[in-house]
């Protein structure tokens, strides 16, 4: 398998002048960990969760001693400052990220993951960015498949691309929306706020011509209260 046929499309993404509050928001709302961040149409850097973690908000910069303070020098103190009390993306955000293309396949998404220590990874098509490959994707892809396998056929390939042009199309797309698809098996992930949302998904999927089964992989949140239900198929299969 390759990173186009295990990654995130309709990325959500932000800019470097996007207000930190505002991007914290949008990852809590979309249930995401990290943000590409765009400016002008192209990839300039990525914010994750980490990034927040030393912030002046909460308390919890970085506190040196005096030792520390001369050897690192005023310089490194003004950049633990900017990072720790900014207002902006562009304040906390890494530099450059490290990007893959749309063929790349698996077994070096996950070389790359672990050599770099990242959680995502831009997937480019030339200068354009076209989706992002998350440890959940790999997951999902682990879990749908549960053993190795060699790529897809063509046949899947277009299965997967229909069905998630016609999700893309609806109001009640789920949330984090990802399909897998072997041998004409396919398997849903994502989120959904109702049990209609589900059902509508599945009967997309059943419709879809070269479909021999659906797996059904929709988790159930609350919008009010957070509360979060595994699939009924999944509960069962656990049980």
């Amino acid at each position: 398998m390759r990173a186009h046929q295990i990654m995130t499309r309709n990325v959500v993404t932000v800019t470097s002048r996007t207000l930190i509050e505002d991007a914290a928001n949008i990852m809590l709302r979309n249930h995401i960990s990290g943000l590409p961040v765009v400016d002008g149409g192209k990839l300039v850097g990525i914010v994750s969760e980490s990034d927040f973690l030393r912030r002046g908000e909460i308390g919890t910069e970085r506190k040196r001693s005096a030792i520390l303070q001369f050897l690192f020098g005023p310089g490194r103190a003004a950049e633990d400052f900017v990072h720790e009390r900014g207002r902006r993306i562009e304040d906390v955000m890494t530099l450059d990220p490290v990007t893959v293309g749309e063929q790349t396949p698996l077994e070096e998404l996950v070389r790359l993951m672990e050599k770099k220590d990242i959680k995502r990874l831009p997937v480019m098509r030339g200068k354009d960015l076209v989706g992002i490959v998350t440890r959940s994707n790999l997951l999902q892809a682990v879990t749908s498949l549960a053993r190795q396998i060699p790529d897809p056929t063509v046949d899947d390939d277009h299965i997967r691309d229909r069905i998630l042009r016609q999700i893309d199309a609806v109001s009640w797309r789920p949330i984090g929306f990802e399909v897998t698809v072997c041998n004409g098996v396919v398997h849903l992930h994502g989120i959904v706020t109702s049990d209609h949302a589900r059902e509508a998904t599945i009967v997309v999927a059943e419709n879809t011509a070269g479909v021999k089964k659906v797996h059904d992989h929709l988790c159930f949140v609350d919008t009010y209260t957070g509360f979060y239900v595994e699939s009924p198929e999944d509960m069962k299969t656990a049980s």
